[in-house]
C-alpha cells in the first residue's frame, strides 16, 4: 500500500489521527479501511491513488456511526444538570467559528493553502483579541485544522476564557502517542477542553500557487486567471482544490464528527481558514454556490451560531469594540456568564 502513495499525499487520515479513543484496530484491503474503537466505527474510503488532494480529485469521506469519544468522556459546563440524566440532549448549544489571525505568509501576500505557517505578532494580537470576545461564551469542545496558524489562534483564544479550562490537544497518531499523552487525573479532565486536529478542516490546497507572491502570479498569469482560480466555486488553480474541493471534505467532517458533539449538548468552537469556514457557512446559512463566493472572513474576528431545534441560527459577526456590541445574548448565554461571574467573584 505504501508503494502506491504518490509523493504529493500530504494531508492524510492516518498521518494526522482524529480517532478519539483509547483503542484502534485496522482493516487493510483493497480499497478501504476500518477503525472500530470504542462505541466508534469508521470507515474511510481511499481514492484511487491513496491520497487526499490527487488529479483526480477525490477524497476521503468519513462516517461514523456513533459519536466521537475520547479521554475527556464528558466535559460539563456549569449550567448542564449534574443528574442522571446529563447526557440528554440540550436545547440550545453555542458554536464559535474563528478564522486563523494573520499568518506571515499573509503578511508576504504569498499563497499559503495547505503549507504550515505560524501567526505574525499580529496574528497572535488577533487571536488574544477574538479570545476577549467569546470569553463569556461556553466551550466544551475545540476542532482545529492540522495547521499551526489555525491550533495557535484556537490555544491562544482560550487563554482568555473565564473559565479558565485547559485546552489539550488530542494525540491518537500512534498507540504510544495516545500512551504519553494521558491524563491520569479525574479533576485534571473536568477542567479541560479536548483540542481535535483534522486535516479535513485545513485551508484549500492551492496547488503549484502555494508560496507564490500574488501580485508576481497576476502578472504571470493575468488577472482574470488568477481571480477566477482564488473566486469562482468550482475552478481550482494547477494541481489544487477548488472551493468545492475544499466543501467536500470539509462539510462531510462537519457533519459526521462535529454536528454528532452539537445534537449531544456539547458547546463547540472551530479555529481553521478562509475557504474551510466559508464552505462551512455555506452548509449552516445555505447558501447558492454564486453567494459564498463573495463572503469575507475577516481574520481573528469570531462568528457565533446557535444550534437549536436541529437549526443553526446565526447570531452575527462580531465588529464592535467591546463585548456588549458584540452579541445579542440569548437567555442561556445570560445565565452562562451570570454563573462565571459568581464562580469568579
Amino acid at each position: 500500500m505504501a508503494a502506491s502513495v504518490s509523493h504529493r499525499a500530504i494531508w492524510t487520515p492516518q498521518s494526522y489521527g482524529y480517532l478519539n479513543s483509547s483503542s484502534l484496530h485496522h482493516e487493510v484491503g483493497d480499497n478501504s479501511l476500518r477503525f472500530i474503537s470504542r462505541g466508534l466505527k469508521i470507515k474511510i474510503g481511499l481514492s484511487r491513488r491513496g491520497y487526499v488532494c490527487s488529479d483526480h480529485r477525490n477524497f476521503d469521506r468519513v462516517q461514523a456511526s456513533a459519536s466521537q469519544t475520547s479521554m475527556f468522556e464528558q466535559v460539563s459546563t456549569p449550567l448542564q444538570s449534574n443528574t442522571s440524566n446529563s447526557q440528554k440532549k440540550s436545547n440550545e448549544v453555542a458554536l464559535i467559528l474563528i478564522r486563523h489571525g494573520e499568518s506571515l505568509w499573509n503578511e508576504k501576500n504569498l499563497f499559503t493553502g495547505c503549507v504550515d505557517v505560524p501567526l505574525t505578532k499580529k496574528g497572535v494580537e488577533e487571536a488574544i483579541e477574538a479570545g476577549k470576545r467569546i470569553s463569556n461564551i461556553p466551550v466544551d469542545m475545540i476542532y482545529t485544522s492540522a495547521l499551526i496558524r489555525a491550533q495557535m489562534t484556537a490555544m491562544l483564544a482560550m487563554t482568555q476564557h473565564r473559565r479558565r479550562k485547559v485546552p489539550i490537544i488530542i494525540h491518537n497518531e500512534s498507540e504510544q502517542a495516545r500512551a504519553w499523552s494521558e491524563v491520569f487525573s479525574e479533576d485534571t479532565k473536568k477542567q479541560s477542553i479536548p483540542v481535535i486536529a483534522a486535516w479535513q478542516l485545513n485551508e484549500r490546497m492551492y496547488g503549484e500557487l502555494q508560496g507564490l507572491n500574488k501580485q508576481e502570479t497576476a502578472d504571470r498569469y493575468g488577472k482574470e486567471k488568477v481571480h477566477e482560480w482564488r473566486r469562482s466555486y468550482d475552478i481550482p488553480p494547477p494541481d489544487g482544490e477548488s472551493l468545492e474541493m475544499c466543501a467536500e471534505r470539509a462539510v462531510a467532517y462537519f457533519k459526521d464528527q462535529i454536528e454528532p458533539q452539537l445534537l449531544s449538548g456539547k458547546n463547540v468552537m472551530i479555529a481553521a481558514h478562509g475557504n474551510s469556514l466559508r464552505s462551512i457557512i455555506m452548509h449552516l446559512d445555505k447558501l447558492t454556490s454564486q453567494e459564498v463566493i463573495s463572503l469575507e472572513l475577516s481574520t481573528g474576528i469570531p462568528m457565533l451560531y446557535i444550534f437549536k431545534e436541529g437549526k443553526f441560527i446565526r447570531r452575527g459577526s462580531p465588529v464592535a469594540p467591546t463585548e456588549a456590541g458584540v452579541y445579542a445574548y440569548t437567555r442561556r448565554l445570560a445565565l452562562y456568564r451570570q454563573k462565571l461571574d459568581e464562580m469568579l467573584h
